[in-house]
């Protein structure tokens, strides 16, 4: 029995000296496949000045667009979520799921479905 705990204790040690062994970016990499498979309920807010503008409900990622040929990061993230026209967080009749994108020059904040 305790050679059970002793090889379980290993193999959980093993994964996190693997895991704090991974660079931040590899780190990122995990927790969003962890994240496409268990599923999200992101907000995503687009302010122009001090007002709210759109908002796109139901995401589960936004991804940070990279070029075809040198593979660098392009300056906008992009995704797909419904339009939440009456902003009350809710899909309802007629708000269709889009694709969006956003340029790292615009003012938004992307969050949790708190309802």
């Amino acid at each position: 029995m305790k050679q059970k705990y002793y090889l379980l204790l290993m193999a959980l040690c093993a994964l996190a000296l693997t895991v704090t062994a991974c660079t931040q970016e590899s780190q990122n990499r995990i927790s969003r496949s962890i994240q496409n498979w268990t599923g999200t309920d992101g907000v995503l807010d687009i302010y122009a000045g001090d007002k709210l503008a759109k908002r796109f409900i139901k995401i589960d990622k936004m991804s940070t667009a990279l070029g075809t040929g040198d593979k660098e990061a392009r300056a906008y993230r992009y995704g797909y979520g419904y339009i939440d026209n009456n902003l009350n967080y809710q899909v309802d009749p007629g708000e269709k799921k889009v694709y969006f994108e956003v340029s790292d020059f615009s003012t938004y904040v992307f969050y949790e479905n708190p309802m």
